[in-house]
């Protein structure tokens, strides 16, 4: 099949980033998996092709993705009701917005339009692309009051978070080409507090311990969505995990629940970071995902990847600063500071990154294998950090607590 990254990207083959992108062929064989295994599966179940189509075409177009959106909608008239393509577009020009924020309330959508279903989707897909950091347990439990199995939330939640990635990096390589890529100006769409009530099937944890600050040490952490008992792992559940250990994670259970999914995403993580055949050093990737996770707000990624940065030979002081001061602190080195840049800009939404930020970046002596590997590091944690904020929360171990 057609890679959709290339294709949305408008790389031909033999274009230079299409081959550089070869360098990293498992994250590129699995960015493709993850878009079959979470839009075109073989087995849809209850989550329709119609719905992930439907959600597809709405976050692309919250994004200002252009190109995305039109390929999207044109998977949607093939499989949807003749009215729900005009309900998704009046949807996406409601629920236009920026983020990250932490203070524009959420956005509902309308359930005549769009059906009860999907507009509850739609909430929650508002609330991973602009503000992630606002979700709570009761988010998930307006998903299950809706018709949202465990397993349906999991492949919806890992859909909206894919597609922050694949967003990114159609983006990202288009400005890499050298195109002028039009986004939407700014807006901020209307919010309200939501009267969302738990669900029995959500679990909440009233005495946890949670992080008061970004922190660079291990961190906990719970899910509200029922992780799949270790005892009843399928094989398929199991080989999904890549390593066994994993399946004394709660994270890495929960999603399980879409094994395809669950091994498309690890695959392409592993070779994003792992893959040192030239490139960007391990601790500015690590750089890269730590600035995203700070802006995102993600305590628990932030916590990772602060100690991998560091780990991998980065400086310890400057990544302190980061998680105390954010994404904006002075990183005290021209190459960091152009990095944290242009990290920022890749993750707030509509996408900011620009040729100046390409530019600032080429100053400081990345080539294009470098640029590449900064992109993928930041748009894979604009996917990872919202998987962490919307299915559960960070919890301190007991040994870190004062």
């Amino acid at each position: 099949m057609t890679d959709i990254i290339n294709l949305l990207s408008a790389l031909g083959p033999d274009h230079p980033l299409a081959r550089l992108r070869g360098a990293r062929p498992d994250a590129l064989t699995n960015a493709q998996n993850s878009f079959e295994a979470l839009l075109e599966p073989a087995a849809p179940g209850t989550f329709s092709y119609g719905e992930r189509y439907a959600v597809a075409t709405y976050v692309a177009g919250l994004h200002g993705a252009a190109n995305a959106r039109t390929f999207y909608s044109e998977l949607l008239l093939d499989d949807a009701p003749a009215t729900l393509p005009q309900a998704v577009d009046a949807a996406i020009e409601a629920g236009r917005s920026t983020g990250p924020y932490w203070d524009g309330g959420f956005v509902l959508h309308d359930a005549d339009a769009l059906g009860e279903r999907l507009a509850a989707a739609f909430d929650i897909a508002h609330l991973l692309v602009f503000h992630p950091r606002d979700a709570r347990p009761e988010a998930m439990a307006h998903l299950a009051a809706h018709g949202w199995s465990a397993d349906d939330t999991v492949s919806l939640t890992q859909l909206i978070s894919f597609l922050a990635f694949q967003l990114r990096v159609i983006h990202g390589l288009q400005v890499l080409a050298g195109r002028d890529v039009a986004v939407p100006a700014p807006a901020r769409a209307s919010g309200v507090t939501p009267d969302w009530q738990l669900h029995d099937d959500i679990t909440t944890y009233p005495d946890l311990d949670r992080p008061s600050r970004f922190v660079r040490h291990s961190l906990g952490w719970k899910a509200w969505v029922a992780p799949v008992p270790k005892a009843e792992l399928t094989q398929a559940q199991l080989d999904s995990l890549i390593r066994p250990e994993r399946a004394d994670m709660a994270y890495f259970r929960l999603l399980a629940r879409d094994p395809d999914a669950l091994k498309a995403r690890t695959l392409t993580d592993l070779d994003i970071f792992y893959n040192t055949d030239g490139g960007l050093s391990r601790a500015e990737r690590e750089l890269a995902a730590t600035v995203a996770s700070r802006y995102n707000g993600c305590e628990y990624c932030a916590s990772v990847h602060s100690v991998r940065s560091v780990e991998e030979g980065g400086d310890a002081e400057s990544v302190d600063k980061l998680l105390d001061e954010g994404h904006a602190a002075d990183l005290g080195d021209e190459r960091w500071n152009a990095i944290r840049e242009a990290s920022v800009a890749l993750t707030t939404t509509p996408v900011s990154y620009g040729a100046e930020h390409v530019a600032k970046l080429r100053e400081v002596g990345l080539d294009d294998a470098s640029l590449i590997d900064h992109l993928y590091a930041t748009a894979f944690f604009n996917w990872a950090n919202r998987l962490m904020l919307v299915l559960g929360e960070a919890e301190v171990p007991a040994r870190f607590r004062d």
